[in-house]
């Protein structure tokens, strides 16, 4: 199998939110079903730190490292006997112009590129992890801070529902579907001591989602992270 991108992601705050599967299902690829967790669906909020990255084994000069901000749902695809678990992106959002350009035009995903800058800080006990992003003229962040300890996800758990998803999905159109590949093996987490979200749902993703400005999160958790690929493999469907 060809691999088209390989990049190490590091640090990945993942901020969920219950919410109604109605305000998704324009947003639902033709092909795939919603994922319930308990039987809830769920969006989230994800930042992290996009490191090294190439494709084709060929380095990104001056571009390879950078943050990203993405906002995703969760689906599954039923294939002969086997169940995809996947997720699909509502925006992708990273500084670059041509990292969107190229990830938009290959992948035919949703990709905007704004400012974005990232802080992180740790010592014996305490990580502090924040990530920010520029719409119009207001900065938005999330911050955490967790503990240092690494553990794995338990069997079951929430953790392991919101991060073990492997395929991306991707509504090109009404009638036309895309699947991916991405690769990376089972993350360890860090205990979340305390956290602040300030996000305008509205003002970036659009009023769909204003309903998330009044929303408490359900959860918010933060994975260790690792090297991680994506098949050049699509699959229209």
């Amino acid at each position: 199998m060809r691999t088209f991108l390989k990049a190490q992601w590091q640090n990945l705050i993942m901020v969920n939110y219950e919410i109604e599967p109605d305000l998704l299902l324009p947003y639902l690829p033709k092909g795939v079903e919603f994922d319930y967790y308990n039987g809830k669906v769920y969006i989230s909020l994800v930042g992290f730190l996009f490191k090294d990255s190439n494709i084709f084994s060929i380095p990104i000069p001056f571009m390879g490292t950078f943050e990203e901000v993405n906002l995703r749902f969760y689906v599954i695809r039923k294939v002969d006997n086997e169940t995809r678990r996947g997720v699909v992106f509502i925006n992708e959002t990273v500084p670059n112009k041509i990292v969107a350009w190229v990830a938009n035009k290959l992948y035919k995903e949703h990709y905007t590129a704004i400012p974005t800058k990232h802080k992180w800080a740790s010592n014996n006990h305490i990580k502090e992890i924040q990530y920010q992003w520029k719409v119009q003229s207001k900065w938005n962040s999330m911050k955490i801070e967790a503990s240092v300890t690494k553990n794995k996800m338990e069997t079951g758990s929430i953790e392991e529902f919101i991060f073990e998803h492997y395929y991306g999905y991707t509504k090109v159109n009404e009638q036309h579907s895309i699947e991916y590949k991405i690769n990376h093996p089972s993350w360890e987490i860090n205990a979340i001591k305390h956290h602040e979200i300030d996000c305008d749902f509205a003002a970036f993703y659009g009023n769909d989602f204003e309903i998330l400005n009044h929303t408490k999160p359900h959860s918010v958790m933060l994975a260790e992270g690792s090297d991680i690929s994506v098949d050049w493999k699509r699959v229209s469907f």
